[in-house]
């Protein structure tokens, strides 16, 4: 087995709290430190009676620790907050870019790409936790949840090639096996007739990336920073379509979630479902205003 590195532990810790949001980070800095200070501030008995050797050790060893450690894991726990904090402000960014450009999902890195994802579920309503793919296709990207309900991402930068039925059909066997309410695959690209026949009728939904450049837009709005119209030289802009809020479903008042409509009459055209229709099958939709 190899031998760990000295810092191991270290970054994991740091790792561990860049997943939680920033205020987390500090509270856990806090906390730590109210309570190693106060196991270090006690005074080591020094008289020991017969057999208490191995006791009294076990003692020393924890006061050292919590004189070290009332220092060094708060520290830590804030070095992992200043990079939670770091990575809420990229987000942002990110989207705000992608709002302002026509093909602003299919720009940047893969690792952008899942980080631009993640923040346009959390504008969704969910809470979205980075999943830290090994490479740009590290399995499932992005874990969410909503209430008590989970739910997994894939992400997918492809912009020349349509996405296959073989990522969908993965994704499914692991939802399967982690037993979660739905799943997302999603890609700045498109998906062919396969993998939109495999999903059709399965708890996951298929988003290419037309539907989440309009999604992502739609929020830009919402929240107050209004995305100008994409430009293209020498042609006149059409005025940006105005975004609603996220509506609540008429049925049961679940949130809803943009959804894109595969076949009929209506096939591609954007419109608002249930978040809950792959625990309820509740059918509640509304037209995209």
């Amino acid at each position: 087995m190899a031998r760990r590195k000295k810092n191991d532990l270290a970054d994991a810790v740091v790792e561990a709290t860049a997943l939680l949001p920033w205020w987390a980070g500090v509270a856990l800095a806090v906390l730590s430190y109210l309570v190693l200070h106060s196991i270090a501030q006690k005074p080591l008995t020094t008289a020991l009676q017969p057999g208490q050797a191995g006791s009294f050790a076990a003692t020393a060893m924890w006061h050292a620790f919590a004189t070290i450690g009332q220092y060094l894991l708060p520290l830590l726990f804030l070095l992992g907050a200043g990079v939670s904090a770091y990575k809420r402000h990229q987000a942002r960014r990110l989207h705000a870019g992608a709002a302002n450009r026509a093909d602003g999902v299919a720009q940047g890195t893969w690792r952008e790409f899942e980080v631009l994802v993640g923040e346009y579920f959390r504008r969704q309503g969910f809470t979205a936790l980075d999943n830290g793919g090994g490479g740009p296709d590290g399995g499932v990207d992005v874990l969410l949840q909503k209430g008590s309900d989970r739910y997994l991402v894939q992400c997918k930068q492809w912009r020349a090639l349509r996405v296959g039925v073989q990522p969908v059909r993965e994704l499914y066997g692991v939802m399967a096996a982690r037993r979660v309410a739905g799943g997302f695959v999603v890609t700045s690209g498109e998906f062919t007739q396969e993998a939109r026949s495999f999903a059709e009728g399965r708890e996951i939904q298929l988003i290419n990336g037309k539907t989440l450049q309009r999604g992502i837009q739609a929020q830009a709005v919402v929240s107050g920073s209004p995305a100008p119209a994409p430009r293209e030289v020498g042609k006149p802009q059409p005025a940006a379509p105005a975004a609603e809020a996220t509506p609540s479903c008429p049925l049961c008042s679940a949130p809803m979630v943009l959804r894109q409509a595969r076949q009929g009459a209506a096939a591609g055209k954007q419109f608002w479902g249930c978040s809950r229709f792959g625990q309820t099958k509740c059918r509640g939709t509304r037209e995209l205003g």
